[in-house]
């Protein structure tokens, strides 16, 4: 035992013995299905059932208040295979981001706890790199440090500041190129862009040059911003020293898993600042082996696919609903891809309310509260929705991504009931 053992170390393996001793005894003894190769199948129980949560029909997207994405089937079974065994925490990480640096055509890779997640642990490194600090000054001692300024454009300020902040570090707003240029200074440890941002003066590629030239590593959100499959290492080849990527979003893997891909000594210092080291700001942000895997699955999984394929089937299915609603008056289709975030076919429904009395917002509530509930895209009747979908008080916002084969159909139905039943007489 190494002289840095402490007494809950010590508390812990005997308690764990004891634990494991008795699991065995009741295991023998018949009281416990260890799941062993004799153990019959087990189909597992449905526990939104017995929690009483109501199952819905997602016609709304990836969001995370929709528990985002489904896994595919390869992704489940891998899910699944990996919890009945226990490995070595550190050797999963460093194995699972080889890989997927390897398929990814990156430097490096980390699984993280969601993309958030990655955005606070690639932050940390950061400014441990740039300063030559210990994982102990994230995020306390930040401020006295020399380097502890983050630059991001004005447009590019979003909800998920906090992550970043949650390092200690301080940001700096710029707009113009010369503004960006003139920013850069002895405090500067970081240049942050925000992928989906709709405004912004400065591009990928003249954040990353000036950045680079001022030798300050640049960090780009794109959690939400596949497809296309490519987008996994266009930000990297571009010269982002780290991207992020949500797990739970188009890859389709865990919704609390995430990507953290770039510069090698970057991702080493984010590791190191993870779980399950106990003194680093990620040390809550615990990624369990079924979820590491999970997402090394989904990579694979969504590696197989192309996009042609994947724009079609949605394509077809935004067709099938339509094809529901030819005899509701007035009504208009279009499908909608956004540009960066959620780049996916959406439907948008218009119809005219002289015609058909019954308001978007309403619709989306009836759809919601019926039997199946479906959850519409939360853009449905509003001006402001998700980034990249311009909506407004008169169009309905169909996500047709995440349904499950037939679901098309059922949401189709519903909303020609609905609509139908406010057709003026």
């Amino acid at each position: 035992m190494s002289g840095s053992s402490t007494r809950r170390d010590l508390l812990g393996c005997a308690g764990g013995f004891l634990g494991a001793m008795a699991l065995a005894d009741e295991a023998r003894a018949g009281g416990v299905d260890q799941g062993g190769k004799g153990s019959a199948k087990v189909e597992g129980e449905d526990y939104y059932d017995k929690l009483d949560v109501r199952k819905i029909i997602n016609a709304a997207g990836t969001y995370t208040i929709l528990t985002a994405s489904t896994m595919p089937v390869s992704v489940q079974a891998a899910v699944a295979k990996a919890a009945k065994h226990p490995v070595r925490l550190l050797d999963l990480q460093k194995k699972a981001g080889e890989y997927l640096a390897q398929k990814l055509h990156c430097e490096a890779a980390l699984v993280t706890a969601g993309a958030s997640s990655a955005l606070t642990l690639g932050t940390a490194a950061c400014v441990d790199v740039m300063n030559n600090a210990p994982i102990q000054a994230v995020p306390s001692k930040v401020s006295g440090l020399g380097k502890n300024e983050i630059l991001i454009q004005k447009a590019h300020r979003y909800s998920y500041d906090h992550a970043l902040e949650n390092c200690g570090a301080k940001f700096v707003e710029v707009e113009s190129l010369d503004d960006y240029q003139k920013a850069f200074g002895d405090e500067t440890v970081m240049a942050h862009f925000f992928n989906a941002a709709e405004g912004g003066q400065i591009s990928r590629e003249d954040w990353v040059r000036i950045a680079h030239q001022h030798g300050v590593p640049c960090f780009n959100d794109a959690a939400a911003d596949v497809p296309p499959i490519s987008n996994l290492w266009n930000y990297t080849q571009m010269g982002f020293d780290l991207v992020t990527f949500s797990g739970g979003k188009g890859i389709r893997g865990p919704q609390n898993a995430g990507l953290l891909l770039g510069r090698k000594d970057l991702v080493a210092a984010a590791m190191a600042t993870n779980n399950p080291f106990d003194e680093g700001v990620g040390r809550g942000m615990k990624v369990a082996k079924e979820q590491i895997v999970g997402m090394v699955a989904a990579v694979d999984w969504f590696l197989s696919q192309t996009d042609e394929g994947m724009e079609a089937e949605f394509r077809r299915r935004a067709d099938r609903i339509c094809a529901e609603l030819k005899a509701i008056p007035t009504l208009e289709s279009k499908i909608f891809v956004p540009a960066v975030a959620n780049h996916v076919p959406h439907l948008l429904l218009r119809y005219d309310q002289q015609h058909v009395k019954i308001a978007p917002l309403e619709v989306a509530r009836n759809l919601r509260e019926g039997t199946p509930s479906i959850e519409l895209n939360p853009s449905t009747g509003r001006r402001e929705g998700s980034a990249g979908l311009h909506s407004d008080e008169n169009t309905i916002v169909v996500g047709v991504w995440m349904l499950e084969p037939g679901e098309d159909a059922i949401v189709g139905r519903r909303l020609r009931e609905v609509l139908a039943g406010a057709v003026k007489a």
